[in-house]
């Protein structure tokens, strides 16, 4: 049996960024709100990051800001995947090296592969590197999903703690729990799925919307560890239209946007991203106020 790298609610953290590089002092008033609300770990350099905007200095320095700021208080899991192997593993040292607990690498992009070709890129990167992975399956960006089979395969090594699963098909994730049990930890990758998934027996999950709403994930984790599926189920369908309303537009547009709305400042996207649309912005007002934020 595996450990997983954490339990509960892990937020996927915005980077907050300036014209001229990265807030840190907004993302360590972040860092605190997060820690304050129940909130298991992080992930920094994620999607929802902007990773592919972030120079190789600031994919060094954010790494540190976090390890410095979270240590025994939350996990830090760095993302570190993309279609260049080599690239993955020269990110994945850097992560071990400043002292992150875990890495976060999602399949290739792009240049997409065969299940043979994903076998080889995950098992090259944790060979190399003795740091928990999670793998990471999000075909709807990537255009390529993980299979069972190949979950089953990659199970099997020791570095592989777990899997950030997204792909919102839930044929292949109880097929892949019955394959892999307890060798394989699994956690939601969407916020919309986490009750369904955890009653599957999911870890957690990697969240986007706790970047708003850290207490509201992190009890909807915490009950359904406790096996209280009624009073999850009540609460996540409170927020459910929330969690919809937060992809009305490419992640991170829209939790960016909310946060603005909240009052915090959630940094400035980088291109090709671009502002949410007003139309939109309205939408996720109005969504936000119906569940009782303060917008």
């Amino acid at each position: 049996m595996k450990t997983p790298i954490f339990q509960g609610s892990c937020t996927a953290i915005v980077t907050p960024f300036t014209e001229t590089g990265i807030d840190y002092e907004r993302l360590r008033k972040n860092l605190e709100q997060q820690y304050e609300s129940g909130t298991s770990a992080i992930v920094v350099n994620g999607t929802t990051g902007e990773n592919p905007t972030v120079t190789a200095d600031e994919f060094e320095e954010l790494i540190r800001f976090a390890v410095r700021n979270c240590r025994n208080k939350m996990k830090v899991i760095v993302g570190i995947g993309g279609n260049n192997t080599l690239h993955a593993l020269r990110k994945a040292e850097t992560a071990k090296a400043i002292g992150a607990d875990g890495i976060l690498m999602v399949t290739p992009y792009y240049n997409k592969t065969t299940q043979k070709g994903l076998i080889e890129h995950f098992t090259y990167v944790a060979d190399r590197v003795d740091i928990p992975m999670i793998l990471y399956n999000v075909p709807s960006r990537t255009g390529i999903g993980i299979h069972a089979e190949t979950y089953r395969a990659l199970s099997e090594h020791p570095n592989i703690n777990g899997v950030k699963e997204a792909s919102g098909n839930f044929s292949l994730i109880t097929e892949t729990m019955s394959l892999c049990g307890d060798n394989l930890n699994v956690w939601s990758g969407n916020d919309d799925n986490t009750v369904a998934m955890m009653a599957l027996g999911a870890q957690g999950v990697i969240s986007v919307a706790s970047n708003i709403v850290p207490e509201v994930v992190a009890k909807l984790c915490t009950l359904c560890m406790a096996g209280d599926y009624p009073a999850a189920s009540a609460l996540f369908m409170k927020y459910a239209a929330l969690f919809s309303a937060l992809f009305i537009e490419t992640n991170p547009i829209p939790i960016k946007a909310a946060m603005k709305l909240l009052g915090t400042d959630s940094g400035i996207l980088r291109l090709p991203l671009t502002d949410i649309g007003e139309e939109h912005l309205q939408f996720l007002r109005a969504t936000m106020r119906n569940v009782g934020l303060n917008v």
